[in-house]
């Protein structure tokens, strides 16, 4: 699969089947981006875990910290990596020995691992990297436009309405 450019489809049909996501790299820090993807990911419907050795057993905005993947205590449908680049070989061992396996492993803006991303899919993983879920359902659902950004889809479709807070849905193509 070419990571340098994704079809809106591919994205939307991510966003769309994925419910249950295990954020690796959750910060309990207001201002980091890890926490506020994980506010709006929550506040859009997604069950997420955070993933944070630092702080397993505490909670962030109201969700248990689980010290690892493997210390999950459900099945995820997509793991999002909050790491950097050199962690991500690693975190792809840790994916790979859970069962069932996820969907998808999304790496956030800047990471990127092209190997590891190819182990991923040769499992039968979808694998989007450098790339922010947040900003992906934001473009996709029209909400980026809310704030004078083109997000480059225009659509006279009434939006899905889903759970959570103004949460309209990501509009397949």
């Amino acid at each position: 699969m070419n990571h340098d450019a994704y079809d809106n489809a591919y994205i939307a049909g991510i966003l769309n089947s994925v419910r249950t996501i295990a954020m690796v790299g959750a910060s309990p820090n207001d201002v980091r981006p890890s926490y506020f993807v994980l506010k709006y990911l929550l506040a859009k419907g997604f069950s997420v875990l955070p993933i944070n050795p630092g702080h397993a057993g505490k909670q962030i905005l109201g969700q248990t910290v689980y010290a690892s993947l493997a210390d999950l205590p459900r099945p995820v449908d997509m793991v999002d990596i909050f790491r950097g680049s050199a962690a991500v070989p690693g975190i792809i061992d840790q994916v790979l020995k859970l069962d069932p396996l996820p969907k998808v492993v999304w790496m956030q803006l800047g990471v990127r691992h092209d190997e590891a991303a190819a182990r991923a899919e040769a499992a039968g993983i979808k694998v989007v990297m450098n790339r922010c879920p947040k900003i992906e359902y934001g473009k996709l659902s029209g909400e980026i436009g809310w704030t004078g950004v083109n997000s480059g889809v225009l659509s006279s479709k009434k939006p899905l309405m889903r759970q959570g807070f103004q949460s309209f849905g990501v509009r397949q193509k």
